[in-house]
């Protein structure tokens, strides 16, 4: 996709959502349906796909394992954002390659230390980019693209998050 193109694409909303603010806000849903065994079942829209347990915490191995899962929306999310900040600077991007990893201490998630954090300790994004522009623009798409990363940010500004307990039989 061109830049003009792009432009021409996003134009249109982009005006809507100055004029009328309350239509940028658009609800994201998720649903995971709890399979047998320890799984839970998620339908991407695109896809059926099942996590478990990874295997240091007792899986074997054959299913999603959720902690990949974030790293993976990450990557992507980065990735489609960067495609998209390079066209918007008239850069054409030849491919590439966006690596997320974190580092898990697992002891935290199987309760075997208070001290051991649940969840990721560190989280690390590289990104190398085959394209002919300077390194400067490339460093600014690379700026503009974490800014704009909608999973990068709500990673580092976790948002207010609620759980609640609804009763299955009604």
């Amino acid at each position: 996709m061109r830049f003009d193109e792009l432009r021409e694409l996003q134009a249109p909303l982009k005006d809507r959502y100055r004029e009328r603010p309350e239509e940028a806000v658009v609800t994201l849903r998720a649903e995971g349906e709890l399979s047998r065994g320890i799984a839970c079942r998620v339908d991407t829209g695109r896809a059926l796909v099942e996590a478990g347990l990874h295997p240091a915490a007792g899986g074997d191995g054959s299913q999603a394992c959720t902690g990949d899962m974030l790293l993976e929306a990450l990557a992507a999310c980065a990735g489609v954002t960067l495609r998209a900040v390079a066209t918007a600077f008239g850069v054409e991007v030849r491919g590439g390659v966006v690596v997320a990893e974190g580092d898990l201490d697992f002891r935290g998630t199987l309760g075997v230390s208070k001290d051991a954090p649940v969840g990721f300790r560190e989280i690390r994004m590289h990104i190398t980019v085959d394209c002919d522009a300077d390194p400067e623009v490339l460093e600014k798409i690379v700026d503009v693209t974490e800014r704009y990363c909608v999973v990068l940010q709500t990673l580092k500004r976790p948002p207010e998050l609620s759980v609640a307990l609804r009763d299955a039989s009604g």
